[in-house]
């Protein structure tokens, strides 16, 4: 099974997720190990770079990845 390839450094699980696995988990299920395309994080990085990148930007926060692209 294919996976991002931030999946092991990404912020997102390390720090804002940590005190939370079973949450981290769902977010991980349905954005890093199946459609990882449509990860906001990674559109947000992919475009601006991982600095543009809030901790607080959930994966399905497409929205609010496509302000922060449009800034």
């Amino acid at each position: 099974m294919s996976q991002c390839e931030r999946l092991e450094n990404c912020p997102f699980y390390l720090e804002k997720m940590a005190d939370m696995p079973a949450m981290a988990s769902v977010y991980k299920n349905q954005f890093c190990l199946k459609d990882f395309s449509q990860c906001a994080r990674l559109m947000v990085l992919k475009q601006k770079g991982p600095e543009a990148v809030p901790l607080d930007l959930f994966p399905n926060q497409i929205e609010r990845a496509k302000e922060i692209l449009q800034e």
